[in-house]
């Protein structure tokens, strides 16, 4: 890990880079892929499927025989866990739920919304080094709540051809309708295009890794929805002298060990935590079952001091980090000040694992810094709000001859005339 001391505004640019490839040298890449799937549809899936993930795949699809055996196959310890958290990942969700009210904006001019699911969605659920199965929950919990009619899910299989499952447990208790074994820029395509076996949809959700984000943001030219250009994950920790450094180790590390372009950053105003944390870091680390990923990770993660609490907020809000973790003896009043995050985890006992897993929060969230203009996932990601309004005569009287006058000063003499027939039509009956 880097340590900083006391960096000077000028080089802070510089400091909170992310360990991230530009995704445009990738475009080309992907390019190919994306072209070869739109045209070859499934058996240009399922040749990537050989490639990529050294599968032999005869179909894309997930039988319900392979449905109904990953339920055995999944412990009974497991299945309550994945229970629980979906019951708070739905809970927290369906809190969300819009409610349009209908507003008289004058007397006889009346202005609503109602909210609509997205009828087609694509949830895509990275393989790679784990299987995500609180993905799964995370994404397609919120898409049932807001009524979505279609769910289809792709994730890439296994070198046995299978799907881990974990994920199709998750994926029946969410709501899934379809499950395609599907990895990497092909399934992002498969989504996009449409191919045999996979429907084609109208919003794509989900994380993934440069390539998958690269992918994402091409076909969201022309194609279809995104949710967000999320890449590599990310956790920043914020404390102060108060932090149990044993803790801030384990947060960092919690997220080192995703992947090894994942960021993990301590800001802190403690010279003496910086030096805790750095020792702390290194003892766990050597515990981890994943430790190679994580040690690679590591190389781009930072532990950097700060003069005080005011320069520590200001930093952190440049950083914009996806996930953020307050361990300050203060938090509620630090957190205040917090405007760039994707989701904030709150003192010394809310580790961003919980918000991973069962808090209720969703954790597809913006990283990269998009935290700066994106939200994270929510009920409002799948639904469309379309407004309505309704004129009667009393409104068109009265809001009329404003948009006649403000049609014929911007030269739209056709929407000025669309009120005056409609006003003249009504002095006519007036006067019969």
């Amino acid at each position: 890990m880097i340590l900083l001391s006391n960096p000077d505004k000028s080089q802070w640019t510089e400091i909170l880079k992310r360990p991230v490839m530009d995704t445009e040298n990738l475009f080309d890449t992907v390019q190919v892929i994306l072209d070869r799937v739109k045209s070859e549809g499934d058996q240009a899936v399922i040749a990537y499927a050989e490639k990529f993930d050294q599968a032999i795949l005869t179909s894309l699809s997930v039988s319900d025989e392979e449905q109904l055996a990953a339920e055995t196959q999944v412990s009974e310890e497991l299945k309550a866990a994945i229970r629980l958290a979906k019951q708070n990942i739905e809970t927290f969700h369906a809190a969300q739920r819009f409610d349009g009210q209908k507003i008289e904006t004058q007397p006889g001019v009346t202005c609503w919304q109602k909210a609509v699911g997205i009828e087609k969605v694509g949830l895509y659920i990275p393989g790679g080094t784990a299987p995500l199965f609180s993905t799964v929950l995370m994404l397609a919990v919120p898409a049932k709540i807001a009524g979505c009619k279609e769910i289809v899910l792709c994730t890439p299989p296994g070198k046995d051809g299978k799907i881990h499952p974990a994920v199709l447990f998750a994926a029946k208790v969410a709501g899934v309708n379809l499950i395609f074994k599907a990895g990497g820029v092909q399934a992002i395509a498969a989504m996009a295009y449409g191919t045999e076996s996979v429907p084609k949809v109208y919003k794509i959700f989900g994380p993934g890794n440069q390539y998958v984000t690269a992918a994402k943001q091409l076909v969201s030219l022309r194609d279809v929805a995104i949710d967000m250009p999320a890449g590599p994950s990310e956790v920043e920790v914020l404390a102060d002298e108060t932090a149990n450094p044993i803790f801030v180790a384990a947060d960092l590390l919690s997220q080192a060990e995703h992947g090894i372009d994942s960021q993990a950053i301590l800001i802190t105003t403690s010279t003496q935590l910086q030096q805790a944390v750095k020792e702390e870091v290194t003892r766990q680390l050597s515990l981890l079952p994943r430790r190679k990923i994580a040690e690679k990770s590591l190389i781009n993660s930072k532990l950097i001091v700060v003069r005080n609490m005011e320069e520590a907020i200001e930093l952190t809000n440049a950083y914009a980090p996806e996930h953020l973790i307050i361990e300050t003896a203060d938090y509620l009043s630090v957190a205040d000040k917090i405007v760039n995050a994707g989701s904030v985890f709150l003192g010394s006992l809310s580790p961003e694992s919980a918000g991973d897993y069962a808090s209720g929060t969703n954790h597809t969230l913006p990283t990269n810094g998009y935290a700066k203009a994106y939200s994270g996932v929510s009920l409002d990601s799948f639904i469309r709000k379309i407004t309505f309004q309704e004129i009667k005569p009393e409104g068109i009287q009265i809001i009329g001859p404003a948009i006649e006058l403000m049609a014929a000063n911007e030269q739209l003499d056709a929407h000025k005339n669309a009120v005056t027939v409609r006003l003249a039509d009504l002095q006519n009956k007036n006067k019969s």
